[in-house]
């Protein structure tokens, strides 16, 4: 008998091996881990009712004793005269207040977050199925700490560093492994640690590292997350001595000592989370005092500090900036890069919001999300939810309840380029205005062959008096040095036709000569394609070089050179292109003027219109003479 098509494939029993609760659930550490903080966390209850029981226990037999000698206690009361003794008392208390503000400033600002609290999880987690995959396996060694100590002989990881671009999901797949892990979450932003008063910075670390052991101790494990690492994690080395004094040029780096005070108190508790508890301190010190009579055969042993399950998490948009001892192994020592999400993880953020929104049939059509996450390269899953968000604001200011695709790319315009200016051009105005759009057009549409051609618009928006937005036909991370070069071009047909049409060009080409300027420097500073191998991108940042590609590029004059002629052939070549479509520029330019704005196919439409009158007129022969 032969299997099933599904089973012999690995189809529905292969797709939920591969979903999360099922790799959680059936992973044998996690089974133990997961067995130990159960044991860890009914430890502690018993220790909690066995307390109080001893509390109440005392207090009730204290009261039935007063009761049997015949002295019951009664309600409280205040002495005679205690009105005269209330100023200074309170003035006792004011003073009080003011010697103790500073050490009540010591105390963790952490925020804690119980799993029952949390509304997301492994499961809630689109587009970063990568990083998933790592975080599961960190769960599986937290969880199974127990296992993974004594059975294999290993070190679980105790740190964890998110960086990447804001908004790319850290916090969140931070969130999703506490409440997947079942233990408590403290949160802490790295800005909240500083304090106007002395010393109490570092006391505030310790603070959050003491919280997140007590932590730990009563729940199996906890999870701890800083958010922006960077502010108190940036490298010391500007601390590092100056040049010398002998040499050509003196250059002193100064850097605040919180800074490194910060660094320093950091690499300390993280090197100490398995400090005793008060109470082993104080058994240990009466151990080692009463060792001190015995001899050395007879000594009491002291215990050694108790593990603590604690999975530390950073985030940083600047992972580059931090002091390279938080990196090593045993600190940090796991980094996962957040990226910006691919097409399919793009896709699939859109229909998991999608699902949760207020929507019309469009927007199920599968074209249409196609579509959608295509034009949204660049987003992050925040830029995307927020997409949505506005889309909806826009339906509902149209007086509907569910958003279309057109109110998507409606907000998706405004969020990208701003909100419509309405602003009364004159008409020489306009008419630049247009010519100089059409140019840009017109050259992207014959050079750039891999670009598709979104929005041609004349209505003001924020800086931008007129814009062509325009992207790749396909998603793609490298570009050949024909696609560059037809950027540069497309940059400066803009200027072009203005010089072209109206004889000189005006002020609008500005941010289009800086664009144009921005590629040609990184194709001869950095990618070798302008006759010379030599990288600028080389050059050390230092105190007296610049960081910026452009600047070192045209700081040296055989490279400014380079920069130069390489624009001067790309706006000849834009020039040449539209000399010879003359008739598609001015197709585009009246269209503008006419309707200010023009998406998408309308763009082409104009320009395949004008190449069809083109082809249609018929050139008359000359006649023969004699």
């Amino acid at each position: 008998m032969e299997p099933s098509r599904d089973t012999a494939e690995g189809g529905p029993d292969r797709a939920s091996e591969r979903s999360v609760a099922s790799i959680l659930g059936r992973s044998k550490l996690i089974k133990a881990g997961l067995a130990d903080v159960s044991r860890i966390r009914e430890r502690t209850r018993r220790r909690r009712l066995l307390r109080l029981a001893v509390i109440i226990g005392g207090i009730d037999a204290f009261l039935w004793y007063r009761i049997a000698i015949g002295d019951p206690l009664g309600p409280p009361g205040l002495p005679q005269g205690w009105v005269m003794w209330l100023p200074a008392f309170l003035l006792i208390g004011v003073l009080m207040l003011v010697l103790l503000l500073p050490l009540g400033s010591g105390r963790s600002p952490h925020v804690l977050v119980r799993p029952e609290h949390l509304d997301v999880g492994l499961d809630d987690v689109r587009g970063l199925d990568g990083q998933i995959d790592e975080v599961i396996r960190s769960l599986n060694v937290f969880l199974g700490y127990s296992t993974f100590r004594d059975r294999l002989g290993g070190n679980p990881r105790r740190g964890i560093l998110f960086e990447g671009p804001p908004g790319t999901g850290k916090t969140y797949l931070a969130r999703a492994m506490a409440k997947q892990a079942g233990v408590p979450f403290l949160f802490v932003s790295a800005p909240a640690f500083q304090s106007m008063w002395f010393g109490m910075t570092g006391a505030r670390i310790r603070s959050f590292f003491r919280a997140l052991r007590k932590a730990a101790r009563r729940e199996g494990g906890a999870i701890g997350f800083i958010e922006e690492l960077d502010a108190i994690g940036a490298d010391r080395g500007g601390t590092m001595g100056a040049a010398p004094l002998n040499g050509p040029r003196s250059v002193s780096n100064m850097m605040s000592p919180s800074v490194g005070g910060m660094v320093n108190e950091l690499l300390i508790q993280m090197q100490s989370f398995d400090q005793p508890t008060f109470l082993h301190r104080l058994k240990d010190r009466l151990a080692e005092w009463v060792n001190g009579y015995l001899p050395a055969g007879r000594r009491l042993r002291t215990r050694t500090p108790e593990y603590h399950n604690i999975l530390l998490i950073a985030a940083t948009n600047r992972g580059d900036v931090l002091d390279p001892a938080l990196l090593r192994p045993g600190r940090f020592d796991r980094r996962l890069y957040f990226d910006l999400p691919t097409k399919q993880g793009r896709r699939d953020l859109i229909d998991y919001f999608l699902d949760r929104k207020s929507h019309s049939a469009d927007l199920d059509e599968e074209r249409n999300r196609e579509s959608l996450a295509h034009d949204t390269l660049g987003y992050t899953p925040v830029m995307i939810e927020h997409l949505f968000d506005e889309a909806l604001l826009v339906a509902l200011k149209k007086g509907r309840d569910a958003m279309g695709l057109a109110d998507v790319y409606e907000a998706k315009l405004a969020e990208e380029i701003g909100l419509a200016q309405p602003v009364l051009y004159t008409d020489g105005e306009r008419r630049a205005i247009a010519t100089h759009e059409a140019g840009h057009a017109t050259v992207a549409y014959f050079l750039g062959t891999t670009r598709r051609l979104e929005i041609l618009s004349i209505i003001k928006r924020r800086q931008s008096l007129g814009l062509l937005a325009h992207a790749d036909l396909e998603e793609r991370f490298t570009k050949s040095r024909t696609e560059l070069e037809a950027s540069a071009a497309i940059a400066l047909a803009g200027m072009a036709a203005e010089e072209e049409f109206l004889g000189e060009s005006g002020t609008g080409p500005a941010s289009d000569l800086s664009a144009a300027t921005e590629i040609a420097a990184a194709m001869v500073g950095a990618l070798g394609m302008a006759g010379s191998l030599i990288s600028y991108e080389a050059v050390n940042e230092g105190p007296v070089s610049m960081t910026n590609l452009v600047g070192k590029v045209l700081g040296d004059g055989d490279g400014k050179r380079r920069v130069e002629e390489l624009l001067d052939r790309q706006k000849e070549r834009a020039r040449e292109v539209l000399r010879e479509n003359r008739d598609v520029v001015e197709a585009l330019r009246d269209t503008l003027m006419a309707r200010d704005e023009l998406l998408g196919e309308e763009i082409t439409n104009v320009i395949v219109e004008a190449l069809e009158r083109r082809r249609a007129i018929v050139v008359p022969e000359p006649e023969p003479t004699g």
